[in-house]
């Protein structure tokens, strides 16, 4: 994966609160748990489900993105050249590109885009699906409209899932929340009404937001920073078989395999690592929105 050193970045969308010493203690509270803890929330905490008094409406909110102003480098990201004395500036990267590609997708379909922050935190964070810890992993809250990022989930990713990791596998997961927020956007969200089983509304959701996953990874290397160069300039045939990794690497199976030793699909709620790859694949080779109707395929 190479990333344009003449970029420049955007970190209007970017809330890091590492340091700052801010986060909320204890779990999500019963009624309060976000929409798709949707790659790294399966480890601890199996979520996709909809939160007590609904979503917001349509379009989500219209208020301005905030810089947090608390301690955090990821501030200092204004500049494609600044990744060489700031390795996490990546993920500036991967957010501008993401966000920036969805801006134009969804106008040019006649549906206004919503920009949704990114909130870095590292060990607990204040959200508004309540307080959350890092054991949830990556997830979207519908309430507040941001994407909640710690960044140790990655090892985890690694060193507990088997995963190869890599540029790639990182781009993919936060691509996969900022699916959650499309969705959101779109109001399917409100179609999650079964929580459990190989084809339960939460799986297909989830397996909706791989493939929107994939319907960004097609266009990356032509999606423009704030000077109209392109942000990502080359992805390799080895950054789309990490990310195809990571994606297996999540699937329920996987995942209860590895911690009961046997795997149940009346419990799944993500999709197997077969699908997850299946339909981030689905996104990846058409780069259109159409091919992502997970909810009326017959066979997911």
């Amino acid at each position: 994966m190479k990333f344009n050193p003449d970029a420049d970045l955007d970190t209007s969308g970017i809330e890091d609160t590492r340091g700052s010493g801010g986060g909320g203690r204890g779990g999500l509270p019963g009624g309060m748990i976000p929409v798709g803890g949707g790659i790294g929330g399966i480890i601890l905490l199996i979520v996709i489900v909809l939160l007590t008094g609904g979503l917001p409406g349509g379009g989500g909110s219209d208020e301005p993105v905030t810089q947090n102003t608390a301690p955090g480098n990821l501030s200092s990201c204004k500049k494609g050249t600044d990744l060489q004395s700031n390795s996490d500036c990546r993920f500036v990267f991967y957010q501008n590109s993401i966000e920036s590609f969805w801006a134009a997708e969804l106008p040019r379909r006649g549906k206004k885009y919503t920009r949704a922050p990114m909130r870095v935190f590292e060990g607990s964070v204040n959200t508004g699906c309540g307080p959350a810890t890092s054991a949830v992993g990556p997830f979207y809250c519908p309430p507040d409209m941001r994407v909640y990022l710690e960044l140790g989930f990655f090892d985890t990713l690694e060193r507990d899932l088997g995963a190869r990791g890599g540029e790639f596998a990182e781009a993919y997961v936060v691509a996969h929340e900022y699916g959650h927020h499309v969705q959101n956007l779109y109001g399917i969200l409100d179609r999650i009404k079964s929580r459990n089983g190989p084809t339960s509304d939460a799986v297909r959701s989830e397996l909706q937001a791989d493939c929107l996953a994939g319907i960004w990874t097609n266009h990356a290397t032509t999606v423009p920073g704030k000077n109209g160069k392109p942000l990502i300039t080359e992805l390799s045939q080895d950054d789309i078989e990490r990310g195809l990794d990571a994606a297996a690497a999540v699937g329920d199976d996987r995942i209860q395999e590895k911690t009961q030793g046997q795997v149940d699909p009346e419990s799944f709620s993500h999709g197997t690592a077969e699908q997850r790859m299946r339909w981030f694949t689905k996104g990846k080779d058409s780069g259109d929105m159409t091919a992502c109707d997970t909810w009326s395929a017959r066979s997911l």
